[in-house]
């Protein structure tokens, strides 16, 4: 049995018996959140819009021209309707907490942002940047602030550790780096795929950091050795192999739909030599715009340049250590 107490300005009310719902933490959480959201799919399709769901988190996203304003209107009839479910379902939309954000280039977003959506007389006004499941997308798609965010949580995190170095084994020191920092680095790292060096070089020197704190390193002193020592995978390549990693799980079915279709095999029209085995098509794209980051580009791009060995390796475990080691010697070289 579960209850619920309140506290309002200082104050306490009496338990209350909750009827419905899940422990907070319980295993159950995200299936049966899921289960309860399942309508708001219909709804949303309803309005030919495209979404994803993760648990309680619903993003709704749209391609338009800018001269396509009805396609504003249509999102906001979409947010409407929503509104209502929720309501009628005993949930909350919270519009003060509904982002909207405009991607693309900056003159073509200027005559998009001057449509201002509202939702329960709240102005959804286009922001710069929004945080989407803990990344922070910025309208030019650099992620600069999203790097600049994991900067600063890592360094600070990583001159904790720095001040108790000294008390730590060096495996329990190797668990705090990888828990506060490496985390970081490798969480959703597959979207700065492509980006420029220049941005990856602020990560690239919170891994340095990280490394000569761990192996207590002076400045002065090369870093390369260290992350071979540590058999570390520098940034770029830790970038690669989650790209990798997600193809290998497009080309086996155990990748979500949407990933599927930005995939195509490679079918020649005559039998090649078995080197051409298991390749995929390369689109064309304008690389000096965004086309060159997509994951439809660098997937492929990345996949052909992988040994048939590896291409070829039937589960996800062996793929992972061939890859790592592929990618560890291509680093070192």
């Amino acid at each position: 049995m579960q209850y619920n107490i309140s506290h309002i300005d200082f104050t306490y009310n009496s338990h209350t018996k909750v009827s419905y719902g899940v422990p907070q933490g319980s295993v159950l959480g995200p299936i049966t959140i899921t289960l309860y959201m399942l309508p708001l799919g219909s709804i949303i399709r309803r309005h030919s819009i495209n979404f994803h769901c993760y648990a309680d988190d619903t993003q709704l996203y749209l391609s338009m021209k800018p001269g396509n304003t009805h396609q504003l209107v249509k999102l906001q009839e979409c947010l409407k309707d929503i509104k209502t479910w929720m309501a009628a379902n005993f949930l909350l939309l919270n519009s003060e907490q509904t982002e909207v954000i405009v991607l693309g280039p900056e003159n073509l977003r200027n005559m998009v942002s001057n449509q201002i959506l509202t939702l329960d007389g709240i102005t959804l006004a286009s922001s710069n940047a929004v945080r989407n499941l803990g990344v922070i997308f910025d309208q030019d798609m650099s992620f600069n602030a999203h790097i600049k965010q994991i900067c600063k949580t890592a360094f600070f995190h990583l001159r904790n550790i720095s001040k108790i170095r000294n008390i730590l084994s060096q495996s329990d020191a190797e668990k705090l780096v990888h828990a506060f920092i490496t985390s970081r680095l490798d969480y959703c790292n597959s979207l700065l795929s492509g980006c420029p060096k220049n941005s990856l070089k602020s990560l690239q020197l919170i891994q340095n950091a990280a490394a000569r704190v761990l192996t207590g390193t002076r400045k002065r002193e090369h870093i390369s050795p260290v992350w071979a020592s540590l058999h570390w995978l520098p940034v770029k390549s830790r970038i690669e192999f989650k790209i990798l990693l997600l193809t290998y799980k497009v080309l086996n079915n155990q990748a979500p739909s949407y990933l599927n279709d930005l995939v195509v095999p490679y079918h020649p029209i005559r039998a090649l030599r078995s080197r051409s085995a298991g390749l995929l098509v390369v689109p064309r794209v304008f690389k000096s715009r965004m086309g060159g980051r997509a994951f439809s580009f660098q997937a492929p791009l990345l996949w052909n340049q992988l040994p048939v060995w590896i291409r070829e390796t039937d589960t996800i475990s062996t793929f992972k250590i061939r890859l790592k080691t592929f990618l560890f010697a291509k680093a070192y070289s």
